[in-house]
């Protein structure tokens, strides 16, 4: 039983102050996600938590955890609400139930951090070593479990700062999460050490070490930053049709749809383009057998002599059952059908209902179609002069896929999506930002082309070439340079995360023992 026991004698009950500390760093911490996008405030949002559960048992610690998560979530997916509500069709109070309910699985993990950081530290193991690595450990398996839900992740907090950002090539995203997590326990233990005064070594070690990580950091990041991009360039064209989500799907509304999103080709094709890029299911019918409208379109590309993109659903079937794909088309400047790509993951609720029988009152929130199928492959589309990888709205947040995509060797990556039920909140914004660290990751230009924004040109550095305003019926023209793919992180993949994953077992199984550790 004493093995169970260390550190007991100094465990404190929590109080109502710690309960406040900790929702306070989680408000501070949904600041520094767009919007308002205050990137600085990551690096020391944690610390009114670490502050709150020191001395803690683990139990309160993961209570602790749990309220400061719940906190932070609920002020970056509020958004959540406009969807279910406007397009889902639900009450507001089963609404706020549902977000409520995935915030609360959200802030779980964060609970499980501060266990386990209490827990460690109970047992010798100091916070600067086990928070960052369960933090990251806990922000990789969130990525994955239940399908993955990888929004919000730490480090994309950090999208705007790219001497910072250019370490993704190596670590993804994920190190840059580990960076942060681990200057909130320097600057906690800094705070317990001075400013409180209380019984713990300044942490003059684990300081120069963090700042050290930083210098190589930023070094690493200014020679990416200096070398120039290698590529053939690509002139690409835009659209953005700024069609509202609730006449999208009206056969009545098929002929203004497709006039306009014709208007704004032409205007981003004035000066010749290679490529021209079309939201998703910007064709609202299937483009593959419609015989009104796809004729059409692949007139205009042959008019303007311009591989094109074209976002609009599809259907297979086997004789027995048809299947809807949400697809992605790429016709050739002859308007040829080259190819189709097909969204491989899909969104819960958004185009499929997980267990819908026992989910009657839940509507789909795409409307116009059946439940959706998922693609069978990363498959890449060949325009003759590069590959493209198509990532489908929701995709985009997958660092798995975008590398699937490049290794399969496409050396640009296409995001088309339909951002219009997010409304005018921060999620738009959150989601470009993911899109900059997929660039970065893979060393290829990420270009996006958004139903009502942001749509945007993203290079191979993470710089935001350019970007349109949100619910804006306009187009964007620009070049970008093809990728070289030949980053660590495109030929490895989540190695960075997965040995802090197997290093918090190895922790977690430490604190097992009856044995204490100083580390």
């Amino acid at each position: 039983m004493a093995g169970r026991d260390f550190g007991m004698r100094e465990h404190t009950p929590a109080t109502r102050r710690d309960y406040f500390l900790a929702a306070f760093a989680g408000g501070v911490l949904a600041l520094s996600f767009p919007k308002p996008g205050l990137s600085f405030l990551a690096w020391f949002a944690f610390v009114p938590l670490l502050l709150a559960i020191s001395k803690k048992t683990p139990r309160d610690a993961f209570k602790l955890g749990f309220v400061s998560a719940l906190t932070a979530y609920a002020g970056i997916l509020y958004w959540l609400n406009i969807v279910m509500t406007t397009y889902g069709k639900l009450h507001w109070t089963v609404s706020f139930s549902l977000f409520i309910f995935l915030a609360a699985y959200l802030a779980v993990y964060t609970g499980l951090a501060a266990f386990f950081t209490r827990r460690a530290e109970d047992h010798g193991i100091s916070p600067l070593l086990s928070f960052p690595i369960v933090w990251v450990s806990l922000e990789y398996i969130r990525s994955y479990a239940l399908s993955g839900f990888p929004w919000a992740i730490l480090g994309y907090t950090q999208y705007r700062t790219l001497p910072l950002i250019q370490v993704a090539d190596i670590t993804g995203v994920y190190g840059l999460s580990f960076l942060i997590a681990l200057a909130n326990v320097v600057i906690y233990r800094i705070i317990r050490g001075v400013v409180r005064k209380e019984d713990a070594a300044y942490p003059t070690t684990s300081a120069g070490l963090l700042l050290l990580l930083l210098v190589i950091t930023l070094g690493y990041g200014f020679q990416r930053l200096r070398t120039p991009e290698q590529g053939e360039v690509l002139k690409v064209a835009l659209a953005q049709g700024n069609i509202a989500q609730d006449v999208k799907w009206d056969p009545a509304y098929q002929e203004q749809t497709v006039a306009v999103y014709e208007k704004l080709s032409r205007q981003g094709n004035a000066g010749g383009t290679d490529l021209i890029v079309w939201p998703e299911s910007a064709a609202p019918f299937y483009f593959q057998n419609d015989v009104t409208y796809a004729a059409r379109i692949k007139s205009l590309a042959a008019e303007l002599k311009t591989s094109m993109i074209i976002g609009s659903p599809a259907f297979e079937s086997d004789g027995k059952k048809v299947s809807y794909l949400n697809s992605a088309f790429l016709l050739a400047p002859d308007g040829e059908v080259l190819g189709r790509s097909d969204k491989i993951h899909l969104v819960p609720f958004g185009e499929y209902v997980p267990l819908a029988r026992f989910l009657p009152f839940v509507n789909k929130m795409v409307a116009g179609i059946g439940d959706f199928a998922s693609g069978a492959s990363a498959t890449p589309l060949n325009t003759g002069k590069t590959k493209l990888g198509v990532l489908v709205c929701f995709e985009g947040i997958f660092p798995e896929l975008s590398r699937a995509y490049v290794r399969a060797g496409s050396r640009m990556l296409v995001n088309i999506t339909n951002d219009a039920w997010f409304g005018r909140s921060s999620a738009p914004y959150q989601h470009l930002s993911m899109m900059v660290l997929r660039a970065v990751e893979n060393r290829v230009p990420l270009v996006r082309a958004a139903n009502t924004g942001i749509t945007a040109i993203i290079d191979s550095r993470g710089h935001v070439r350019g970007a349109t305003p949100v619910f804006t019926e306009t187009y964007l023209a620009g070049e970008v340079r093809l990728g070289t793919a030949d980053s660590f992180y495109t030929r490895f993949g989540d190695l960075f995360a997965f040995a802090c994953l197997i290093t918090a077992v190895l922790i977690g199984g430490l604190t097992l023992r009856k044995k204490k550790y100083k580390m």
